[in-house]
């Protein structure tokens, strides 16, 4: 069962590709922590962005890291079509980087937020550490009074599960603002010389 509980695999995005012989494909991956009473998944989506009549590229929407939970129905199998989501916004992503051994935190959404139905669903999530520092209980609370129905999901997570957790946000952290974009497109150094396409980075620099 062990070898069982959890496996590893993660990309900063959702790309197409070409694999000889077959037409474009889309990667999916993601980070999956098998437990006894419910699964973990973490997913990486990426910002969206709108292009203005200038050719110019801006964020329209932030990226998020996705945490996935999903019931168990017996030994080794999940019901998938009851999964419940949490997205983490880059701030409560670094919440979770900094978290110590000895460290918790909570975080609570409203999914209908600025709608009419705001405060009727009420997703409440927790990172407590284990009192020996072993690890974590990670929990996701969904109170949804529009169905009359709560649910609880709740994983524990190793800290070696925990340390590839908190590696993987910090390394798709930039990815989910946009920041890979921006750093693709900075100037170049030409003949020794700085290009001038940004002075106003420059300015900044020499502060």
């Amino acid at each position: 069962m062990h070898a069982y509980t959890h496996s590893t695999s993660f990309s900063t995005a959702s790309k197409s590709f070409s694999v000889k012989g077959t037409s474009a494909h889309n990667v999916f991956a993601s980070f999956d922590i098998f437990k006894g009473k419910a699964a973990l998944s973490l997913d990486p989506v990426l910002p969206t962005f709108t292009k203005l009549e200038s050719g110019n590229l801006v964020v329209s929407r932030r990226g998020v890291v996705m945490l996935k939970f999903t019931p168990a129905i017996g030994e080794r199998k999940y019901d998938w079509e009851k999964k419940q989501v949490f997205a983490l916004s880059a701030t409560e992503v670094g919440s979770l980087i900094s978290l110590g051994p000895k460290d918790s935190c909570e975080f609570f959404h409203d999914p209908s937020m600025k709608s009419s139905n705001a405060g009727q669903v009420r997703k409440s999530l927790s990172i407590k550490c284990h009192a020996d520092g072993s690890g974590y209980l990670v929990s996701l609370a969904v109170v949804n009074n529009l169905l009359k129905t709560k649910e609880n999901f709740i994983v524990p997570v190793t800290a070696a599960e925990f340390a590839v957790m908190k590696t993987a946000c910090s390394f798709v952290l930039p990815h989910i603002m946009g920041w890979d974009r921006l750093m693709s497109n900075m100037p170049t150094v030409v003949g020794g010389q700085q290009s001038k396409v940004v002075p106003q980075l420059l300015d900044e620099w020499d502060r």
